[in-house]
């Protein structure tokens, strides 16, 4: 053999066994094995260059393994910035490459964001990985058949695109799909419709498809990734306390700061009085900073039946970790607190949290914990009506499907009780709905010692498709204090006017009475009373009852608006307006029809009281001088026996 074949031969051989070692079975590593022996954190994007180590951010490990469980084909991560979140994507990226390649659509935001995440961060960590280096060629090298968005390798190629790039999200088949700030994706890509089941809908071929959906959280109520972590495992990242052994979620309700404000030339900074700590929930010991880094850590699911359905879903805040101090999460919170927009990024960044705008208003889960027990009597039966009530009225909302009412209790200097709030299912336009509510209307809400009260009016809202045929209701009922509304916003309009006869049916002679209301006034009352903090004047109670329906849906309904400064061509006014996430608001409609039947009657609350006690009345001479004269409408007079 000739020393040119020699070295021919010597070539051919080392062809074969690089193919061979490139083609040859991957090792059986999970993602986190392979990125702490394969993985290296490039310079230009990371503080701490080197060798990746899983222990450094071991929240990541669960998820990464989740990757290879053959039974998770969905996995879900919500976490705040600096997690590293954007790392467990790469880590998988580089683990399909080398261990079990297939076609992979890896969908940012915009194409923009594609390119920059591209360069920046996908190029980085393919140079600094041999095995990742050897299956992916440079895009400047010739014939390599790489671009920015697209990237080949042995089994598979890497396609980076937006959201709103249809024709990107509807051709190629994919096996992996990873979807990256799922929260800013476009609602619609082009005409096609929703970027997420365009996506999903690439992988209908593969058997062992699997689909990875990360993002920091938004809105409250409008927010994707809230949704999709809702349908997994529902899994958080708690920390045993060293005092109970209890594991709980580090949040920033439970950090303890004491904060101290300065003025330099006007402006407010703030620093810490000493060390910062968490309240552990379960036996409230107070646990330095320090500490709590050091205890040990683990994902506890909320919701582990979805594990069945192969839905993984993890939520992680900053204060897990290991390059954000909570003195920096606390000084970023103190500094925003009082601008909503700089407070929102502190929210969604570093708290880990749903953000949701509503001023200075509760938000449902502290309305929730405000309910109340209203009592039992001797025989274990729910009391329906609490002391303090004097009156009952009920506001109906019409939708094309159903009535939904609340009966609400009233006393002294507007003080308010829930009694009940409910749905009767079924078309307004047909006689079963109405009997129904006039079972509401009739029954008799009764006390611990068994008095009771019923309904003393009752407004129907006429809006909508079935105006007609609430008109006729309402004639029917007047016997019973049922009256029609009609609800019209805008500044200046009083809450209640005095109420007109509209003909029915454009029939002259068959009318029915008509309250115009002010529900901007009535809407600004009602935020004004759930303000309150205290029993007393115009505090609103809440039934803890499960069958009385002041459950999420119904707080998430009744705080479903807030008042914002609009700027139009006639100028500023004040308008209500729906907060994202809130397409419900008939609990705030029927409690603004339920406060305006009140203010219609104006009713004696001293004389009901009187007579609920069986007290003797007062002289009718001087009752009327007791109480103030006020103009009440006819059809109020025309009702007047309590």
């Amino acid at each position: 053999m000739t020393r040119t074949t020699k070295k021919a031969a010597a070539k051919l051989n080392a062809a074969i066994s690089g193919a061979v070692k490139r083609f040859a079975p991957p090792e059986s590593l999970t993602v986190d094995e392979w990125a702490d022996k394969h993985r290296r954190l490039s310079p230009e994007s990371s503080a701490e260059a080197g060798p990746w180590r899983t222990k450094r951010t071991p929240y990541l490990e669960e998820p990464m393994k989740a990757f290879t469980d053959p039974k998770v084909h969905k996995i879900v991560m919500v976490a705040a910035s600096q997690v590293g979140k954007s790392e467990l994507e790469l880590n998988i990226i580089g683990y399909i490459i080398d261990q079990d390649p297939g076609s992979i659509l890896y969908v940012h935001p915009t194409i923009d964001d594609a390119r920059k995440f591209s360069r920046l961060r996908v190029a980085p960590m393919i140079r600094d990985s041999k095995p990742l280096k050897a299956k992916v060629h440079d895009v400047k090298a010739k014939d390599s058949g790489n671009t920015i968005l697209q990237k080949s390798f042995p089994g598979g190629m890497l396609t980076l695109t937006g959201s709103n790039s249809a024709s990107a999200l509807a051709s190629t088949p994919a096996r992996y799909i990873i979807g990256d700030e799922r929260d800013r994706w476009a609602i619609s890509a082009g005409t096609e419709g929703d970027p997420w089941a365009l996506a999903e809908a690439r992988q209908a071929t593969f058997y062992n498809a699997k689909a990875v959906e990360v993002s920091t959280p938004t809105i409250k109520g409008n927010s994707n990734i809230e949704t999709s972590f809702y349908q997994g495992t529902q899994e958080r990242w708690c920390h045993r306390c060293p005092e109970c052994g209890e594991y709980h979620e580090i949040v920033f309700d439970d950090i303890k700061f004491e904060p101290e404000a300065t003025r330099i030339r006007g402006k407010k900074t703030w620093k810490l009085k000493g060390g910062i700590s968490w309240a552990c929930p379960g036996c409230g010991c107070l646990i330095p900073e320090e500490t709590m880094r050091r205890q040990p850590a683990k994902w506890i699911a909320e919701n582990p039946d979805a594990y069945a359905k192969g839905v993984r879903s993890f939520w992680l805040n900053a204060f897990s970790s290991p390059w954000t101090p909570w003195q920096k999460i606390v000084l970023k919170f103190l500094d925003a607190q009082n601008d909503p927009q700089r407070l929102k990024v502190v929210y969604n960044t570093l708290l880990g949290q749903l953000w949701e705008d509503r001023g200075d208003l509760e938000d449902e889960d502290t309305m929730l914990a405000r309910r109340e027990d209203y009592g039992t009597r001797p025989d274990g039966t729910p009391v329906e009506l609490p002391d303090g009530v004097l009156v009952l009225t009920c506001g109906v909302d019409t939708q094309d499907n159903r009535l939904e009412y609340e009966v609400v209790g009233h006393g002294h200097y507007g003080e308010t009780w829930g009694i009940v709030k409910g749905y009767i299912m079924g078309r307004p336009d047909t006689p079963e709905v109405w009997q129904r509510l006039d079972d509401v209307i009739d029954h008799v809400y009764t006390f611990k010692n068994g008095r009771g009260l019923r309904i003393s009016i009752t407004c129907v809202d006429s809006g909508g498709h079935f105006t007609q045929e609430v008109y006729e209701a309402c004639r029917a009922r007047i016997h019973k204090r049922v009256f029609a509304i009609k609800g019209k916003g805008g500044d200046g309009i009083p809450f209640v006017s005095p109420p007109s006869k509209v003909p029915i049916r454009d029939n002259k002679k068959i009318t029915c009475w008509l309250y115009t209301l002010g529900v901007d006034a009535g809407k600004a009352s009602i935020m004004a009373s759930l303000k309150v903090q205290e029993p007393g004047p115009r505090y609103c109670h809440f039934n803890r009852n499960p069958d009385a329906g002041y459950d999420l849906n119904y707080f998430n309904g009744l705080l479903s608006e807030k008042l914002v400064l609009k700027h139009t061509s006639r100028g500023d006014r004040w308008a209500w307006e729906k907060l994202p996430g809130h397409n419900r608001n008939e609990a705030l409609d029927c409690r603004d029809y339920a406060m305006a039947g009140v203010k219609i009657i104006n009713p004696d609350m001293d004389a009901v009281e009187r007579r609920l006690k069986g007290l003797e009345e007062k002289p009718a001479q001087q009752r009327q001088q007791a109480r103030p004269k006020t103009k009440r409408s006819k059809a109020a007079n025309a009702f007047d026996d309590w």
